[in-house]
This record gives structure tokens, sequence and C-alpha cells, in this order.
């Protein structure tokens, strides 16, 4: 096995060394539950067994076993709905799986589902509100689905931005059963993602009308399965299969291929197999390790992945006792080698990527450059280097698994880490009088990735499409975007920003945003310093700009700042957030607890769910 990067090796161990105190504490709950007599089916109250068996109707009498067997049961935690086409899939999923469940002796049951937002619905909208808050929840649903503790392992339905790490979160309080995420694929190629930029820059310059943009993107969005770009529900998909948790390669194969119901059967068998000897089964919280969250990350910069992730990332380790800051996040992204080009950080999209090779290039080029720690665990069940394999099928119809081509068919879009499009992840933590930032270059041309202009501050999405329209961002302009951040208003994504800024940048325009909301997976060419913190309604310095002052960001040199001396901003006043919205409207009020008690962005910008935070 290729030796460890030493970057990477001090990287992990840096973790390990920082979180042993919660890891340790995180590690004593895991064993408490699963040496406990609540953990037991057969010392479950009958009364409580029936109820759980009540609804089972073919597999009730197994369910509730005799004094001397006990069948193993299967939780399904579920994101399905039909107005996700990530999601759509997975309406027979449930049925499939228990059904195979019997064929191998075992049982399985939907023990509860979680919500699915859709930010691709929300966008621009007031629903964007309540989209990183939806992370939380979904990690409290997936912890009351699994509260029931009739289950010997559980198989997670996930596919999208906050989805996935929600059910992680959730999943990592029961962290003494066998996890496995399933995927559902995605859609096939619409029109091609350079296609859809094109018709979008055109609206926003007023060159065509709504129901040719609306043409356009029915043709990008137009089936069930993940959206094609490779935003944060694909950059979800490559983070749990180079974490272990789903079967290898299963990420990318469309939800109609023939391949998935076998697969969906592979990871009901590998459920069972994880279970193996009831003394001692592969659980998700010792599967969940330092190589593994570091392997993800990794892979995250390799890919040119999402940004978001360095808010779930940091959330998804504290889950597992893990303390994970933006400077390791920043210092392996300098020692790994951006390897994907997939839009939006080239023309591909996720297929392309699949067709060139998929994850199984991806993980072996990383394996042998050192960069992936190839003895973390698997759902297989066995180490991630022994687990890089592709799928097919014989001529009998059943699975079967082949030694990854390790070279891509197309280096375009998959390179070789000895000739990668950039010797850089391009995820920079940003470090100023500004406060703390994230930055994501990797589609940023050279030249831009370095902005000193005026400033132009904003405090929502709308007004700076209103000033684009009437030609007041037509120059050299740092635009600010504040108010925007976990405790003011859920931290939405500002993505409906990409194409006016765009456009800008395409006039010759020095231009970049500067905000403490998110841009999301699917931020592009425009110099974004994004996640800032302090925020702005919790006294960060955003909160003391103004109009015309000079606003520096330089990726290459990790600063963020703003060139006004300390003594002029210590004078202004502090800006506060006009409630421009009745609160109470559009169910903000119900999620008033988590914006009030949210933490920061480098924080993970989610309320406390873990020790390590609480």
């Amino acid at each position: 096995m290729t030796e460890l990067n030493p970057v990477v090796e001090k990287i992990t161990n840096r973790i390990i060394q920082r979180s042993k105190s919660t890891r340790n504490t995180y590690l004593k709950a895991v064993n408490q539950m699963f040496d406990s007599a609540d953990s037991d089916r057969q010392l479950i109250g009958c009364s409580n067994l029936a109820h759980a068996a009540a609804g089972a109707c073919g597999d009730k009498s197994q369910i509730l076993g005799d004094p001397h067997s006990r069948g193993v049961n299967i939780g399904i935690v579920t994101a399905y709905n039909d107005m996700l086409s990530a999601h759509q899939p997975y309406a027979d999923y449930p049925d499939k799986i228990k059904k195979i469940a019997r064929s191998l002796g075992a049982t399985a049951q939907v023990a509860g589902g979680v919500p699915a937002m859709c930010d691709g619905v929300t966008q621009g909208r007031p629903g964007m509100e309540l989209s990183l808050a939806s992370r939380d929840v979904i990690a409290m649903a997936t912890a009351v689905a699994l509260s029931h503790n009739v289950f010997d392992a559980a198989l997670c339905l996930g596919v999208c931005d906050k989805i996935v790490p929600g059910m992680l979160i959730g999943a990592l309080a029961f962290g003494h059963l066998p996890v496995i995420f399933i995927p559902a694929g995605p859609m096939e190629s619409g029109i091609s993602n350079a296609e859809k930029a094109s018709v979008r820059k055109q609206y926003a310059k007023g060159e065509i009308d709504r129901s040719s943009l609306l043409a356009s993107e029915s043709a990008a969005y137009h089936s069930p399965g993940t959206c094609t770009f490779y935003g944060t529900a694909n950059s979800n998909q490559m983070l749990m299969e180079i974490m272990g948790l789903q079967i290898p390669c299963s990420s990318f194969i469309n939800p109609k291929d023939p391949l998935r119901d076998l697969l969906i059967r592979d990871s009901v068998e590998k459920s069972l197999e994880l279970i193996g000897n009831q003394s001692e089964p592969l659980s998700i919280g010792k599967l969940i390790d330092a190589r593994s969250i570091v392997n993800g990350i990794v892979g995250l910069h390799a890919t040119g992945g999402s940004t978001n992730h360095t808010l779930h990332l940091v959330s998804m380790a504290a889950a597992a006792g893990y303390c994970l800051t933006w400077s390791d996040i920043s210092e392996l992204s300098a020692v790994t080698p951006l390897i994907t080009r997939v839009y939006p950080n080239g023309k591909a999209d996720i297929n392309d990527f699949q067709n060139a090779g998929g994850m199984g290039v991806l993980i072996s080029e990383l394996l042998d450059a050192g960069l992936v720690d190839g003895t973390a665990l698997s759902v297989t069940g066995r180490c991630l280097s022994q687990s890089v394999l592709t799928p097919r099928i014989k001529t009998d119809g059943s699975l079967d698994w082949d030694p990854v081509n390790t070279s891509s068919v197309d280096n375009s879009i998959i390179r070789s880490v000895k000739n990668p499009f950039s010797t850089t992840g391009g995820l920079v933590h940003l470090r100023g009088n500004l406060g703390d930032a994230v930055i994501k270059v990797s589609a940023v041309p050279s030249d831009r990735k370095r902005v000193c202009a005026k400033a132009r501050v904003f405090e929502d999405e709308l007004s700076v499409k209103i000033a684009f329209e009437s030609g007041e961002l037509s120059r050299d302009v740092v635009v600010i975007v504040r108010g925007q951040g976990p405790r003011a208003n859920g931290m939405p994504e500002l993505h409906g920003l990409t194409p006016v800024l765009s456009v800008l940048q395409d006039q010759g325009f020095k231009v970049a945003l500067v905000t403490d909301g998110r841009m999301s997976g699917a931020s592009g060419s425009v110099p974004a310093a994004i996640h800032v913190c302090p925020e702005a309604v919790s006294g960060g310095m955003l909160a003391r700009v103004i109009d015309g002052d000079e606003v520096l960001i330089d990726a290459e040199q990790g600063i963020l700042s703003l060139n006004v001396d300390e003594e002029t901003l210590l004078a202004r006043t502090l800006w506060k957030r006009p409630h421009a919205q009745d609160p109470a409207a559009w169910g903000r009020s119900l999620f008033k607890t988590i914006r009030d008690s949210s933490l920061s962005a480098m924080a993970g910008g989610g309320i406390s769910l873990s020790e390590r935070s609480g």
C-alpha cells in the first residue's frame, strides 16, 4: 500500500489528538448502547414488541420471534417524496428492501421518514431561510426513527443537500448500529450545463423572456434523479462512497439502470454481513473515524466539490466526536490536486464523469498518490483499498465485481494526480479584519483570484439584482450581502446572484462577492468569500462596512480585508438587520429557536447536536 502523504497524515493525527476527549466520550456512549439491554429485542417488553410488529403483516411472526431465536430486523430511514427529482426513485425502495430481506431470512421496516426540501425549488424564495436548519431537523428525525431500538442495522435513503449530512448526524447518534446509505443516482443528461448557464445569462441581461428561460430549465431538469451538475447533492454521494458508507461505484448509476436493483440487494446483504457476529458488528460509530473524515475532505478537494461541506463536514465530524476546523480543510486543499472537471468547474456533467471512470478512477488515483488512507473501513466489511471494485451484471442476471480500470477514458474530465487540472483543491480559508471566510476558486480564472475594489453593500439578494438591472454595478465592485448568516435568517444560499455577477465579470469588470450567507455547490467563476463569520448580526465587521469602502479578496494569500483604519470603523454605528418581512410568515417562527441558538459557520452553522459543541 502506498505510503500516506505526510501532510494528510499530520492533519489526521492532529484531528485525533485534538479530539481525544470528545471521541472517547462518543465511543463510550456507543459501547453503552451496544451493551445495553435496551438494544436487545429479546429483552424488550412483550407489549412494546407487539406494537413494533403489529403493522408488519407477513413479517410479524419473525419480528416477534421466540425466546430462543431472533431474526435480523433492518430499519429503513427514508427521505422519499415526489417533489424532489433525486428522491422520487425511492418510492418503491422500501418494498424492494423488505422483499430482499425476507429472501435472506431477515426482515425490514420503515422506521421513519425525514423531511427533504429542495434548494433548487426554494432558491431565492422565503423557504430558503429554512434550508440549513432542516439539516438539524433531519438529524433529529433520523434519531426519532431509530429510537424504537428494535433494529439491528439501518439503511438510509437520501441524496440531496442537507438530507445526507442530517441523516449521517442522526445515524451517528445511534452509533452502535451498522448503517449503509443507498443512493438513487442522477437523472440522464438533458441540455448541456454550458447551454443552461448561457441561457441564464441571456435572461439576466433581458435578452430573452421568462418562457424561454423556463423551457431551458425544464430541458435541464427533466426526469427523476439527481441534478446532473456537481453541486451539494452529488458531492454528498461522492462523500458517502469515499467515506466507506456506500457500496463501491454505486453513486452515479442512473435510477433506471438494471444495476440499481442489484446494488439495493447488495446493500441489504452487506448490512447483514456487517451485523455478522453479534458480539462485534461493524457499527457506523466505529466505521466513521478520523481517517474516513479526512478521506472525505480530500475527495471534496480533488473533485472541486460543494462549499456547503465546509459547514456539513464540521458538523458530521462533531457528531462522531471529532473537532474539525476550516484550517484543517484548507491545509488539505493545499496538498490535494484538482483532478476532475465537472460543471460548474468544467463543461462535463456527472454522467460524463461516470462514463470517464467515475468514483473507481477517482479513488484509485487518490489511493495510489497516498492522499487517501486505504486502511479506513468500508461497509463492504473490508478496508477502503480493498473495496474499489466495479459492479457489472453477469449473464445470469446476478451482480459481479471487476477490478477498476484505473485509467480515465477522458482526460478532459478525470486526470491523474501527476497531471492535474490544478495543483491544489481550490478551497481556501480566508482571514482578515473582515473575519474568517471560505472561497472556492477551482472555477475562478487565475487573474480573478485577487480583487481589490470599492464595496457596494446590500441586505438581500433582490436588491443586488435591482442594482444590476439599473446599471449601478457596471464597474469594478465587491458586492457585500450581509444579514444572511445562521442567526440572521437561517443562512440561505445566494445562488441566484451567479448569473448577474457572471455577466459583470464577462463585461471585463473585476467583481467579487462577500457574504455571511452561502453560495452553494453551484458557485462558479466569480470569486465569492462566503460563510463570513462572525456574521453581521453577531457584531461581525460586515456590520460596519459602508458603500465605497475598499475591500481586498486575495485567494492566493488567503486574505479578506477591509482597507479602512480601525478608529474609523469603531466610530461607526453597527448595522442592524431590518425586519422587512413578518417573522411569523412562511414558517419562520417555527425555526426561531434554531436561529437564536445557531453556532457560527466555522462551527457548522447549526444548533449544537454533539458533546463537543454542547
